[in-house]
């Protein structure tokens, strides 16, 4: 079973998120709360859908991530983007890619 990680939109400003094990929300992949079984899953999906209800973030789902050298990356291209930022109009680097 892959290790998952939580990731939303921060309703206020659209910002990338990910679900942390204190039970907030990080603009940081590598604060993420990493699930690798049934019972945390269900727990993260769950914290999704109150943060929904209570207006603090949009589209909550789960992704594959893999943890190496105490650093979470996110396996799919997609997400790895995501992660890094906005892509147009910055000058930031896609470190995650």
């Amino acid at each position: 079973m892959k290790p998952q990680i939580l990731t939303a939109n921060r309703l206020r400003d659209g910002i990338v998120v990910f679900f942390t094990r204190d039970g907030g929300w990080s603009e940081r992949i590598d604060d993420s709360w990493v699930s690798d079984d049934e019972a945390s899953r269900a727990e993260l999906v769950a914290a999704g859908e109150r943060a929904v209800a209570a207006g603090t973030v949009v589209g909550p789902y789960l992704i594959d991530a893999a943890v190496s050298g105490g650093h979470i990356r996110a396996d799919r291209l997609r997400e790895r983007i995501r992660a890094a930022g906005p892509t147009a109009g910055s000058e930031q680097t896609l470190k995650y890619v």
